[in-house]
């Protein structure tokens, strides 16, 4: 049987994202897959690449033929690189950079301004209190 590491196109028309796997060569392209071992998603600026890397190794050692496209995505993720032999092979993936917080300028003036907030008013119960001790006194 012949394995393949292959794309699996997925998502919409003009919206197109992929998953990496595993599949028999003799499956249709969106068909039966034995094994997803990624994610591409190229219309992300930049795009989006995520290789279980140690799943890749085990089917590139048991002699699955990665495809032209995959084989691209290995080299950028220093996968292929490691499975030649090359001791220094590393991950050349652009990420996207976190985003900022939102911090609202203090020199400006809000919009909305808290309101005052009044001290609840103190409501003093002696007469339960007396009444509690005098229920006590008449149980003993």
């Amino acid at each position: 049987m012949a394995v393949k590491i292959r794309l699996k196109r997925m998502g919409k028309i003009r919206a197109p994202y992929y998953r990496i796997v595993v599949a028999d060569a003799r499956n249709k392209r969106d068909g039966r897959s034995i094994e997803e071992i990624g994610k591409y998603h190229p219309t992300e600026e930049p795009s989006f690449i995520e290789v279980d890397s140690a799943r890749a190794l085990y089917w590139l050692s048991v002699g699955a033929q990665p495809s032209p496209q995959v084989e691209a995505i290995l080299k950028l993720t220093g996968d292929w690189g490691i499975f030649k032999g090359d001791k220094d092979a590393k991950s050349t993936v652009k990420t996207k950079e976190a985003k900022v917080a939102f911090v609202a300028d203090e020199k400006k003036k809000p919009v909305l301004k808290p309101k005052a907030e009044k001290p609840a008013p103190v409501v003093e119960a002696p007469a339960e209190v007396e009444e509690a001790d005098a229920a006590e006194t008449t149980e003993a």
